[in-house]
């Protein structure tokens, strides 16, 4: 990627190259070797579409219309009626960073030369990408088999100028204008191009390595707020000893303990309770085991990553277009294997956040907390401090539990039972979002109430690392004091948490964090 120009080609994207299409904007090129590899597939395609033998998707109906025959004059009004009836997405608009990640997927996948597109096709859905052109996709109408269909189909609706799209400035418009405003031209389909930008995993995918990217952030922060709350509640960082996590070698919870021991060196804090006059033999597992979960949870990750990346090397389509010229029906748009992860990733982000939640409860209690006051308040009794933001947490907890229930366990059969066995991981890719959206609510609060915490055993103070978090949001949240309106406060330690600023200004004094 050089200039913020990510060339697109039968080769897999990185996660890096996703996230800059889909949320910075970065412009797209197809390489030289996708322009011919996709004419190639192209000329097998009208080879096949010339004989009087039915193809599937090439001369036949689809899905379970795929006995019927069509005739060559009915083949056009075939393209535009799959995209047009397929097209039938419900609900509120989804996210414009999705809707991107789904069409460079997409646009990919017809670079492999698997498809049999026309290279016009892929063009324009290279220029879309370029005008910042972005269809209206709705939340509902994906089953996750035959790939993401209804998600698709508006993107190709958008691709022959129908339906609605935002605009660069985010305006909704008709295709049509917003097309004829940027100079696209939209396609003419040929034959099998409406199965060929159907037929695709690309939003449950692309759903998946913008949560990984997140997740990897957000993990790191997780730690950090860990570390704050084990550092305020006078815990002991011996239990992060790497000898100790050497006996059990996952390497997801050698890293956090890891972090977790750079975090809390040189604290003053930590110092003060380690002489033999400390009577605590033990901590909350809340504290003791964090590596545990959150390393749990960078395991989990890993796996997803791995997943990930196979689907990034593959090219989705049915039929697809072999190399010796075959067209070939296939299952590779099923997306179990998406959907499991997807699935799998929610059960450890709502651990996480339930671990989290745990330790700020443990701060706010007068009884638990090694002598911080009730609830950190000013004035307990006149003040109620950080108690409402513990409720904030545990209502956001018990949602992100709901969400943990997988939704690829569940499926509907459609189109008369041809498609008796679906996915649902574009639900599973949704539900996701919300959990990851959760989960920094959660952590920014663990943080928020760490550092009031730690403000409050001063004069002793925290390590070098946990200091300088402190000082970061002190920069948009004042410290300790009288009852005053918590939800912004709650919102910037959220926001801080999501940009990745409270964990470079740890990483100011650690280095780069495990």
């Amino acid at each position: 990627m050089e200039d913020g120009m990510v060339e697109v080609g039968p080769e897999p994207l990185a996660f890096a190259q996703v996230e800059a299409v889909a949320r910075d904007g970065a412009k797209v090129v197809l390489t030289d070797r996708a322009v011919r590899l996709i004419g190639e597939a192209r000329a097998h395609i009208e080879e096949l579409a010339s004989r009087p033998l039915p193809v599937y998707g090439v001369s036949t109906g689809f899905g379970a219309l795929a006995t019927r025959h069509i005739a060559p004059e009915l083949r056009a009004r075939l393209q535009l009626n799959i995209v047009r009836s397929h097209a039938a997405g419900s609900g509120p608009e989804v996210e414009r960073e999705v809707v991107r990640a789904l069409m460079l997927l997409r646009l990919r996948t017809l670079a492999t030369g698997r498809t049999g597109v026309q290279p016009v096709t892929a063009r324009t859905l290279a220029a879309l990408l370029n005008a910042g052109i972005t269809p209206v996709v709705h939340e509902h109408g994906s089953l996750g088999c035959s790939g993401d269909l209804a998600p698709l189909a508006h993107v190709a609706l958008a691709l022959i100028g129908e339906g609605e799209v935002r605009d660069a400035a985010g305006e909704l418009r008709p295709a049509a204008s917003a097309l004829a405003e940027a100079g696209i031209e939209p396609v003419t389909l040929g034959a099998k191009e409406g199965l060929a930008l159907l037929n695709g995993t690309d939003g449950m995918l692309g759903m998946l390595v913008l949560a990984i990217r997140d997740l990897s952030r957000l993990l790191t922060a997780a730690d950090l707020a860990a570390a704050m709350s084990v550092e305020a509640l006078l815990g002991t960082d011996r239990v992060f000893a790497e000898d100790l996590h050497a006996l059990r070698p996952h390497p997801g919870q050698g890293r956090s303990a890891a972090n977790l021991r750079a975090l809390l060196a040189g604290s003053e804090i930590m110092e003060s309770h380690r002489g033999p006059d400390c009577t605590r033999v033990q901590d909350a597992y809340s504290l003791r085991c964090s590596p545990q979960v959150n390393g749990a949870a960078r395991d989990t990750l890993a796996h997803a990553e791995l997943v990930a990346s196979r689907e990034l090397a593959s090219a989705v389509d049915n039929p697809v277009v072999l190399p010796d010229g075959r067209v070939e029906s296939n299952g590779n748009f099923h997306g179990a294997p998406i959907a499991y992860v997807l699935d799998f990733l929610a059960i450890p982000v709502a651990d996480v956040a339930s671990m989290s939640e745990r330790r700020t409860d443990r701060m706010l209690d007068r009884a638990r907390s090694g002598g911080l006051p009730a609830f950190l308040a000013d004035d307990p009794g006149v003040d109620s401090g950080h108690m409402i933001a513990q409720y904030t947490q545990a209502a956001l907890v018990s949602e992100l539990k709901r969400l943990a229930v997988p939704a690829s366990a569940d499926s509907i059969p459609s189109s008369a039972m041809q498609e008796d066995h679906v996915s649902m991981g574009w639900n599973a890719a949704r539900k996701l979002r919300r959990a990851v959206d959760g989960l920094a609510q959660v952590v920014g609060i663990e943080i928020l109430t760490a550092a009031r915490a730690l403000d409050l055993r001063r004069p002793l103070r925290p390590g070098p690392a946990t200091a300088a978090v402190v000082a970061a949001l002190r920069e948009r949240v004042p410290g300790p004091g009288p009852d005053r309106y918590l939800a912004p406060e709650i919102a910037a330690a959220t926001e801080l948490v999501r940009d990745g600023t409270l964990v470079a200004a740890a990483e100011s004094v650690t280095g780069r964090l495990a």
